[in-house]
């Protein structure tokens, strides 16, 4: 389960997403890199596709066609802070292995 859950989604042109997220944090995501890479494909193969976003109970992100996202890579983009940061136990999990 996601740990930086997604309060709204909204499908923009040219494969991005504007995400805000349930402490407010909020920007846009661009997944145009992905769009020709395996099951993203089916977006540029059916457009209408990337714009079936919507969140899921666990807080991933899912699409029509079997696609789904977990949304703590792209609270880490749009919030531009480092993992150590927004995954405090990561860290020390990391030192102690």
């Amino acid at each position: 389960m996601s740990l930086h859950v997604p309060s709204q989604v909204t499908a923009l042109p040219g494969y991005q997403l504007f995400l805000r997220f349930a402490d407010e944090t909020e920007g846009i995501a661009d997944l145009s890199s992905l769009a020709a890479e395996g099951v993203f494909r089916r977006w540029q193969e059916v457009p209408a596709s990337f714009h079936s976003v919507q969140i899921a109970e666990d807080g991933s992100l899912v699409w029509d066609g079997g696609i789904d996202l977990c949304s703590d890579a792209l609270y880490l983009e749009i919030s531009g802070k480092p993992v150590e940061e927004v995954f405090p136990r990561l860290k020390s999990e990391l030192q102690h292995a």
